[in-house]
């Protein structure tokens, strides 16, 4: 029975309740089991019912795939149609761009986007002009033209609008195009202050670069050629030309340069986009890897590629060998470059970043996306920095200058860059704040759904659109899925809060009792519906080791202390008589428990019983925890190597991480588990989780009596004598860390351990970096924390009112 209310009623009702009764986590706890008990039962019902609408929507996302379709450009097309017959120059080379023209004006006398938002006025006078020009010079459409006229004389204003966006080029090329229509004897009825205007700016424009000299400048008239016609050395803008023909992959520069040299090449390529596109032309081509690599992006970001895991590698097969041929669609621009790189090596291609290499910025300066200042060129630098490797160091400096500079491009409040201010602004401010090393999954993917940009408008020298991509389609899956998946996190959550309860383990009075910051992490990372044992796992294992971790530092005796170690050891034949108290009787059990249940699962994919090494990993941490308990009583100060070959190990990433690996769907033999590269990627994980904690956790530990290793760094390292030198060194070996694991999980060459394995390592250091951030980890109750969890277990992601 379907509900009789719609889906979003009860997510709304249930918001309601978050929003006014959940600030903080046990009357979270509380809500989580409301919601679960009274409602959960008719949205899941009503969920799969939505989702039998989502098997059409994945197949139009798929078909996406096939070819990249993009709108078509008045403004281009009418310089295409200006290019003259070499055998006859009285008519035009391209007919079909000017019967173009001429049928597809708009009602109100423009030409461009109809659905053109109200900001881009400037836009459609560049489009309408260039077309009266087109019909002018062969003397065509004269209603068209008057129609036209009048369009342009009623919005001048805009022309010299600051509010109103400005494409590339506009205030050299829109005067260039006033004076041909004066030329032509075209009387646009222009007032001669508003025209003034307009060409003083034209003129600074071009004068206040004459001090520089630089090759970014020269692209830049160079791309802008034909707004400057006859002032332009065509010979010189020829050096620009591309292997396709092209200046720039731009139509209207390649048709300028074609109308004044008459090169074959340029002809060549013009005839081509004509072929992909009918009787019009795009306002650049190709586009198609940019295009491809930014629906890949968007996939990845909504939570959404899952689904079409084919199609994304075989686009990304493509863009690899384009890359190995150095395609210049890929290294002639530096935001496709970036992102390719980015998206190449996160999906384990082995690609160099050396290209990258001469984008530092001094080098960057001297391009067109430099001299531009593009805003989307910087971000992509950005992000692809995020993806260095430990020997990669230049990526460093490219991060450094790209965040500052990101950061000043914020504080101005105006960008420049292909998409409209509003949404590039947001997407800096998410990357400045989240970087990679430090983003959840399913809080990336909460963000980019609520900031997701479904117009999809991108803007050059005039605004196009990939028209066979529906960002609708993409994110109204991604909230069907991201809700589903949150009903299913919930139940998961709610049976766990249940477990401790059956465990007794509430009962541990000197233990923290955190289950929602245990199992969000596990839920903002493997989210999936089907990695739910895996998720299970993750969560109790975390729970019983904070547990272990307080019960070491300070809630047991030592009498009880050594009891847990001796009765792990035993395993098997335990009895009452072996037990020493209740505490370790609850937290014996327990552990015994959940071994057994994890073991059991695993079984399914090993083929074998892995219980063994499971209970040798706990014996790891417990041994280790011992030991820094002795230090502590004994008020003994271990030397750096001691104190580091103990800490990776008892930081207890290990009991959360190493047995989920054998609930991911795949198989892992011993060989594997006692492999060297098995180690690496352990030991690299938590002694950067470890530095992460020590430095946050350093004054809490010392008045807790506990051990610390900015204690031990400043009582042995002579280099140290501060908490902040101190704090700055473990941070280094943090972040240093955080770059061999990337390289570990990310490099699949010679490696032996599935990539879904590796993953889990690098979803643990995510979190630490999250979590140690700005607070203390699990021994915080930070308010961002509490806001991190409700966004991904508790709060449904809701489409807009137009979409809806």
């Amino acid at each position: 029975m379907i509900l009789k209310k719609p889906f979003c009623w009860y997510t709304d009702l249930y918001l309601s309740y978050t929003h006014t009764h959940t600030s903080k986590y046990r009357e979270i706890s509380f809500i989580s089991a409301f919601f679960i008990l009274a409602i959960y039962p008719r949205i899941i019902e009503s969920c799969r019912f939505s989702l039998q609408c989502s098997g059409e929507t994945k197949k139009r996302i798929s078909e996406m795939f096939n070819k990249v379709e993009l709108s078509v450009s008045s403004y281009d097309t009418a310089w295409v149609a200006m290019v003259p017959s070499l055998n006859s120059p009285g008519v035009p080379y391209f007919p079909q761009c000017l019967n173009w023209v001429l049928d597809n004006q708009l009602p109100d006398g423009s030409w461009g986007l109809m659905d053109r938002p109200l900001f881009l006025v400037k836009d459609t006078l560049s489009s309408t002009l260039a077309s009266v020009l087109a019909l002018k010079r062969w003397n065509i459409g004269e209603e068209h033209v008057n129609n036209g006229i009048d369009f342009i004389t009623s919005n001048f204003a805009s022309a010299t609008d600051e509010k109103q966006h400005t494409p590339i080029g506009f205030d050299i090329i829109f005067p260039g195009m006033i004076e041909y229509a004066q030329e032509m004897g075209i009387n646009l009825h222009l007032g001669p202050t508003a025209l003034n205007s307009m060409m003083q700016t034209r003129d600074l424009e071009l004068q206040g670069g004459t001090a520089s000299n630089s090759e970014g400048r020269k692209m830049y008239l160079a791309y802008v050629a034909e707004g400057l016609r006859n002032e332009q050395d065509w010979k010189e803008i020829m050096k620009y030309q591309r292997k396709n023909g092209s200046l720039f992959n731009s139509p209207s520069t390649t048709a300028a340069a074609a109308a004044h040299l008459h090169d074959d090449n340029c002809l060549n390529y013009l005839h081509l986009t004509l072929e992909r596109f009918g009787n019009a032309v795009p306002t650049a081509y190709p586009l198609d890897i940019y295009t491809q690599l930014c629906m890949v992006d968007s996939l990845e970001s909504l939570g959404i590629a899952r689904y079409f895991t084919r199609e994304i590698k075989s686009v990304l097969d493509k863009i690899h060998s384009c890359w190995l041929m150095k395609d210049e669609e890929i290294f002639l621009d530096i935001a496709t470059c970036a992102m390719a790189f980015r998206i190449l090596r996160m999906h384990g291609y082995d690609i160099s970043s050396d290209v990258l290499a001469q984008y530092g910025k001094e080098g960057f300066s001297n391009t067109l996306a430099g001299y531009l200042k593009d805003t989307s060129a910087v971000l992509e630098l950005y992000r692809a920095s995020d993806f260095m490797f430990p020997d990669e160091l230049f990526l460093a400096e490219h991060k450094s200058w790209s965040n500052d500079l990101l950061k000043e491009e914020l504080s101005k409040g105006t960008m420049h860059a292909n998409r409209l201010s509003e949404q590039i602004r947001k997407e800096v401010n998410v990357a400045l704040n989240y970087p990679y090393y430090a983003n959840l999954p399913r809080l990336e993917n909460r963000r980019s759904i609520e900031h997701y940009d479904t117009n999809n408008l991108r803007i050059l020298k005039t605004s196009y659109r990939p028209i066979n991509l529906d960002n609708k389609d993409l994110l109204k899956l991604a909230v069907e899925d991201f809700n589903l998946c949150q009903l299913i996190h919930g139940k998961e959550l709610n049976q766990l809060e249940k477990w401790v309860k059956e465990m007794r383990l509430d009962k541990l009075t000197f233990a923290r009792q955190k289950m929602v910051f245990c199992y969000f992490p596990a839920a903002a990372t493997l989210f999936s519906p089907e990695l739910s044992d895996a998720r299970l796992s993750w969560a109790k294992n975390s729970f019983l080791a904070v547990v272990v971790d307080d019960f070491y530092d300070g809630g047991g005796s030592r009498e009880e202390l050594l009891n847990l170690i001796e009765l792990l050891e035993k395993w098997d034949g335990v009895s009452a008589a072996d037990i020493c108290s209740e505490k370790v009787e609850i937290l014996f059990y327990s552990l015994k428990n959940t071994i057994n249940e994890v073991a059991e699962k695993a079984m399914k994919w090993q083929n074998r019983d892995v219980t063994r090494h499971i209970v040798e990993i706990w014996l790891a941490l417990v041994k280790a925890d011992m030991k820094e308990a002795e230090w502590v009583e004994k008020k003994i100060v271990p030397t750096i190597d001691e104190f580091n070959a103990d800490a990776y190990i008892s930081f207890a990433c290990g009991p959360v991480v190493l047995p989920a690996i054998y609930l991911v769907g795949h198989h892992i033999s011993d060989e594997v588990i006692r492999s060297p590269e098995y180690h690496k990627l352990f030991k690299a994980m938590s002694r950067c989780g470890r530095n992460l904690n020590d430095f946050q956790g350093f004054k809490r530990e010392c008045d807790e009596g506990s051990f610390n290793g900015v204690f031990v760094l400043m009582h042995h390292d002579p280099d140290v004598s501060t908490f902040e030198e101190a704090a700055r060194k473990m941070r280094d070996v943090a972040y240093s860390s955080t770059r061999e694991l990337l390289k570990l999980v990310l490099q699949e060459k010679g490696s032996g351990i599935p990539r879904a394995c590796k993953d889990l390592f690098w979803n643990m250091c995510n979190i630490c970096h999250l979590f140690y951030a700005n607070t203390d980890g699990l021994s915080s109750s930070a308010e961002e924390m509490i806001v991190d969890a409700k966004a991904v277990l508790y709060v449904p992601a809701n489409l807009p009112d137009e979409i809806c």
